[in-house]
């Protein structure tokens, strides 16, 4: 059974990472699509490398983590391991990158 994953926007997005300690925002999404465009802030650990780059680079299990990818698929599975794991604070963002390009910046290109 999968564990249900929470969500916020990218109008919640905008918000948490204009805040003063925003949260670690995890781009899943491969290389080839973070060269293409990327949202700024975004740490890239893609799900083609996970869980590998995960335990590497995500020790405090209390931090804020927000996963996002291009349309919210791949990071929903992200950030449901993450939960699994033990992750106390993780979301995914709904709609991903091309939500972001849509409705906060219409400087990042779509795919």
């Amino acid at each position: 059974m999968a564990t249900h994953v929470p969500e916020v926007s990218v109008v919640e997005l905008q918000s948490l990472l204009a805040a003063p300690n925003p949260p670690r925002l995890i781009d899943v999404r491969e290389p080839d699509e973070w060269d293409h465009c990327r949202i700024s802030g975004a740490e890239l650990m893609p799900l083609s490398q996970w869980p590998q780059r995960a335990i590497e680079h995500l020790k405090d299990k209390a931090q804020p983590l927000l996963i996002h990818c291009h349309h919210g698929g791949r990071s929903a599975r992200a950030a449901s391991w993450l939960l699994e794991q033990g992750f106390a604070d993780v979301r995914n963002v709904a709609g991903g990158i091309d939500a972001w390009a849509t409705e906060i910046d219409p400087t990042v290109p779509r795919y």
